[in-house]
């Protein structure tokens, strides 16, 4: 009893997690938001997309790349995302004894809109932030994180079901934290029209297709310079870098599940050029895509960013 009476609510959730993951892997739990993570060595970069999600470190550290932007975070630290974003992300600092543990809990933007209308949260939209960013947990927050990681030991149904509100008052916490302004702003500010949700949604949909910025710019109905501010304010690039993001990094899974050669996946997601599309290619990956394919097979394991 003594030895408990010294723990924190972050180690009382580590041995939870180790005893429910006891191997690296990254695994669905029984609630349905809820995935855990864990790697006892370091990773090498993993590029993907973020889905909005607040990723919580219970052990080790992790790195991740928004374009030029840098972001470092460790135990008791979280990432909070509104929305898609191409990024990069590699764990730092795990090993055997002390492996990497992360929570991730799936969020939906409009349950987030939802909690600041029913809260009455003030809320202050003069400009864009962007998409994601590094935040602390505080005691009242780890205590509800706590609760809802002890549900991993209950039956199945009962954790479903009072993860529910669990869920919400997460969301609560973090909206009231000191950084609770940077993961509504992009929300309201899409639910007002004045986002740019709209414009990375219609790029995933056209992301085979040649864009122009002037076309994009209408069908989200800003105008290109306040599209282009807006977008870059938001994901840390402009959004024809982040179309070139999407299309390469298609075409790496195409390469990955082994369904064509290099040049077939070039053309299939937009390329016209197969000799632009492996430079671009190397550019974003450090390596040429057959050369990046032997690399990345056998570290097929490697959790993504």
């Amino acid at each position: 009893m003594k030895r408990d009476a010294g723990l924190t609510r972050i180690d009382h959730m580590i041995d939870i997690v180790q005893q429910y993951l006891p191997h690296d892997a990254r695994v669905e739990t029984t609630i349905p938001f809820l995935s855990l993570i864990r790697s006892s060595h370091p990773t090498a970069l993993t590029r993907g997309v973020l889905k909005p999600s607040c990723c919580i470190i219970l052990q080790g550290h992790k790195r991740l790349h928004l374009a030029d932007t840098v972001l470092d975070y460790g135990p008791g630290e979280y990432l909070a995302v509104s929305l898609d974003l191409a990024a990069a992300g590699q764990i730092v600092n795990a090993t055997p004894d002390h492996p990497y543990l992360l929570l991730n809990l799936a969020l939906d933007p409009q349950e987030i809109a939802a909690i600041v209308l029913e809260a009455q949260i003030a809320i202050d939209t003069q400009q864009p932030v962007r998409g994601a960013y590094i935040g602390r947990t505080d005691a009242e927050l780890q205590e509800t994180l706590y609760k809802l990681v002890r549900l991993l030991q209950a039956p199945s149904a009962e954790a479903a079901f009072l993860a529910v509100g669990l869920k919400r008052e997460i969301i609560y916490r973090l909206l009231t934290g000191a950084d609770g302004r940077q993961l509504y702003q992009n929300i309201v500010l899409d639910q007002q029209d004045r986002g740019i949700s709209k414009a990375i949604a219609w790029l995933k949909d056209h992301y085979d297709q040649p864009v122009k910025v002037e076309d994009l710019a209408q069908a989200t109905n800003m105008s290109v310079s306040s599209l282009h501010h807006r977008f870059k304010a938001v994901t840390t690039m402009g959004p024809m870098q982040y179309q070139k993001q999407l299309r390469l990094q298609q075409a790496r899974t195409l390469l990955l599940n082994g369904d064509m050669d290099a040049t077939t996946a070039a053309y299939r997601v937009g390329y016209e050029s197969a000799s632009q599309f492996s430079r671009e290619y190397r550019r974003l990956f450090g390596a040429p895509p057959m050369q990046d394919m032997k690399k990345l097979r056998p570290a097929s394991g490697d959790v993504p960013p």
